[in-house]
């Protein structure tokens, strides 16, 4: 059975740019209710045993399992969000990861505004991810809870585009709470 991760930093460490009380909504009720339907969703099944991953492999593309694929992508993609997002860290990718964003894109500046874009293209609900293949990147967005992971492939960064993650602060302003999550939030992997 599964339970919440930790948050990698304290719940109101985000502020000014993820108030506390949004945390408190988001990670502490929306979070917590994927968390814990999933587990009411596998209990007593062959799933229940199993890893994130590993459900959302076995349950991907199947309509008579995508209420538990669904719990388990909401819960796989916010604790991958959690970790995408820190307080006072250096807000620009460094190393080879800046390499690979300035071969594609051709600057930082140029990868921000594609990022914005899709993620304002997503219709409705959905994540926009950053993910690596190699030596190459590439902007994806999912809707609703599809996830990468169900593909076999690598996130770098992602950021929810559900309104829960952004409607207290932003209310319809999705494009504001894309610009602050890259200015202010967005914790950098090395690679």
């Amino acid at each position: 059975m599964f339970e919440m991760i930790a948050l990698p930093y304290g719940i109101g460490e985000l502020e000014p740019y993820m108030p506390e009380k949004t945390m408190e909504f988001h990670y502490g009720k929306h979070y917590k209710n994927y968390v814990d339907t999933l587990n009411k969703l596998i209990a007593g099944t062959e799933y229940e045993n199993m890893s994130l991953e590993q459900i959302i492999k076995a349950t991907y593309g199947k309509p008579e399992k995508q209420n538990i694929f669904n719990n388990a992508g909401q819960v796989w993609n916010h604790e991958f969000f959690w970790k995408s997002m820190a307080p006072k860290v250096n807000r620009e990718p460094k190393g080879k990861l800046l390499e690979l964003i300035n071969k594609k894109y051709g600057s930082y500046e140029n990868f921000k505004q594609e990022f914005k874009n899709v993620a304002l293209s997503q219709f409705g609900s959905g994540w926009t991810w950053l993910l690596q293949d190699g030596d190459d990147l590439t902007i994806l967005k999912t809707a609703n809870a599809d996830t990468p992971v169900a593909l076999g492939l690598k996130p770098l960064i992602v950021v929810d585009v559900w309104e829960h993650a952004y409607y207290l602060d932003f209310q319809n302003r999705r494009a504001d709470f894309v610009d602050s999550f890259l200015e202010n939030l967005v914790n950098w992997p090395e690679i």
